[in-house]
């Protein structure tokens, strides 16, 4: 509102319900197309644009609310539940104890590894211990020193020491500790004496104080207000910190409390309907923390059947289908294949739908394909019911030409070739190179004689040695991260046939041992084990490239099959 009153001269075109300019935007500000299809760029930044009086609305596009109608529709289609977000019963204990147990690969904002790190310390069990987790972990508290005061305060149940009864209502309910910047603007409010309008103001400086400084002014009036009100300068100089922290991200109460709702939305369907739940996101990628491949393995952990890649089966989307006992199993869709299109699985479906196919050579004759496309499908695998193994299927695609759109056989020797099936190594290689996942054994479990001969021990074994044990781990490596709040670390996460495990890398490794720790793909990790509140890291002291070894799985012997 004070932005539309102080820029009038820009105001006259309304767009959704906002008066945005009186022309054209790109007669006022540069804009662009962006990659995504559709999508236009402005090339200032929002500090620009409000020094120069433009009105600037985010709107959070949040892919899991897709998601989440997609697994509505799913189950609903599935066996006739009817689901939405108001529909979901609140308080439900056996999600509240998924997410205590940081099972929460896939979850709205609570699936990252510092999220999956704070749950099982904080151990939610209300949506507002929710909105609290969602808020917590941001640079804002992590710099401003609030996360271990809260915790401590939380898990002791012990009652802080409040300077009077103005200060505990603003912070009761966070265990005397500001979390939400609607907090600190009260705080100042309530013990230095700001008016409303001068808390905004701080609010908005806190916003940009790192790019422009500026605080300065309010560390003294808040200093000075707080002395003059009788409290100490200990308690002064806390609050002026924890406000500084602020300026990285806080979070605004009303904003955590949305996410922490999608968050437990979101938990509950994966706890009571893991399989359209999981079937959701993989129709919604790209979106959230984790790949397909982490996604289809999550799905299984939890015990749903994720069915292959077939043109005889498959939509573009990924489906739900019958499984054993009635419980629904996920069918993989043809989106999942690189390169492959949605018109194209359109086509498919649509003659499967008059007839099966009856082999490679009558799906061929039925459904316009290029030469990519039958090439894609039988790289995926996805041939399998109509032409057996993949080497097989490239065979047969290529024994199909195309001219002048008319099919034709070509000329093929009289006895049918046999070509040897792949070893279960290229398998693996090749659904991956294809589809980016696998439904057969993960890779490590073809290495996993050698990672013994080494010494390392498997992710999903951690759990059995002791705190502070020296150990070797090794896998894949998935994420890397360099937060500013962690004072130049990194943390990197490993995957192995047996689960995940996530390293703590310093500064001083890093740059002892940079072409491993920021280009290695396989790795085994050397350092000591740490276990806190029923969090597992590992500190990580050396490291040892093994990115070849995944490389050449399908030249290795039947020894480490």
């Amino acid at each position: 509102t004070e932005q539309l009153v102080g820029t009038p001269r820009h105001l006259s075109q309304h767009v959704g319900g906002f008066i945005i300019s009186d022309g054209p935007l790109a007669r006022l500000v540069p804009v662009e197309n962006a990659a995504m299809a559709e999508r236009s760029v402005i090339q200032w930044d929002k500090e620009d644009l409000e020094s120069l009086g433009l009105l600037k609305v985010d709107v959070l596009a949040l892919g899991m609310l897709s998601a989440l109608r997609r697994s509505f529709d799913l189950q609903r289609a599935y066996d006739g539940t009817d689901l939405a977000l108001r529909a979901i019963p609140a308080d439900d204990a056996p999600t509240y104890a998924m997410i205590r147990r940081a099972e929460t690969v896939g979850v709205f904002q609570i699936e990252s590894r510092a999220q999956m790190s704070m749950l099982p310390r904080l151990k939610p069990r209300s949506l507002y211990d929710l909105t609290v987790q969602v808020a917590i972990v941001r640079p804002g508290p992590i710099q401003g020193g609030m996360v271990h005061p809260y915790l401590q305060n939380r898990l002791s149940g012990r009652t802080p020491a409040y300077p009077n009864d103005a200060i505990r209502a603003v912070l009761e309910r966070t265990h005397g500790v500001p979390i939400f910047q609607e907090q600190v603007m009260r705080l100042v409010v309530v013990a230095a004496s700001f008016t409303p309008g001068e808390a905004d103001q701080l609010r908005r400086s806190m916003a940009a104080w790192k790019r422009n400084g500026g605080l300065e002014q309010w560390e003294r009036r808040l200093k000075d207000g707080m002395a003059r009100d009788g409290y100490p300068a200990a308690f002064a100089e806390r609050i002026y910190r924890q406000i500084l922290g602020f300026g990285s991200y806080g979070f605004p109460e009303s904003h955590a409390a949305s996410f922490a709702l999608l968050a437990y939305a979101s938990a509950w369907m994966k706890c009571h309907h893991p399989a359209a739940f999981l079937c959701g996101l993989l129709n919604s990628q790209p979106m959230g923390f984790y790949p397909p491949s982490m996604l289809v393995s999550e799905a299984r952990r939890v015990g749903v059947e994720v069915r292959p890649l077939d043109v005889c089966h498959s939509a573009w989307d990924s489906t739900l289908e019958r499984g054993a006992g009635g419980a629904p199993a996920i069918r993989l869709g043809l989106r999942q294949i690189t390169g492959f299109n949605a018109a194209a699985a359109q086509r498919i479906a649509a003659q499967r739908a008059q007839a099966a196919f009856a082999s490679v050579d009558d799906l061929a004759r039925r459904v316009p394909l290029s030469r990519r496309e039958l090439d894609a499908l039988a790289s995926a695998d996805a041939l399998r019911a109509l032409a057996g193994h993949r080497f097989s299927a490239r065979w047969q695609t290529h024994g199909i030409e195309r001219l002048d759109g008319v099919l034709r056989a070509a000329t093929l020797p009289d006895d049918e070739v046999q070509l040897a099936a792949p070893g279960e190594g290229e398998d693996i290689l090749a659904d991956y190179q294809s589809t980016g996942l696998t439904l057969r054994r993960h890779p490590v479990a073809l290495l996993r004689s050698r990672l013994q001969q080494a010494r390392v021990t498997a992710n999903g074994d951690l759990a059995q040695r002791a705190d502070a044990a020296a150990v070797r781990v090794a896998g894949i490596v998935r994420f890397r991260q360099r937060p500013g709040s962690a004072r130049g670390a990194m943390f990197m996460t490993l995957e192995d046939d047996t689960g995940i495990v996530n390293l703590i890398i310093k500064p001083a490794l890093i740059d002892a041992q940079r072409d491993a720790v920021v280009g290695g793909q396989f790795l085994i990790a050397q350092g000591k084990l740490q276990r806190q509140q029923n969090v597992t890291h590992v500190l990580a002291e050396r490291f040892f490239d093994r990115s070849h070894w995944v490389g050449a799985l399908p030249y290795l012997s039947r020894d480490f099959r």
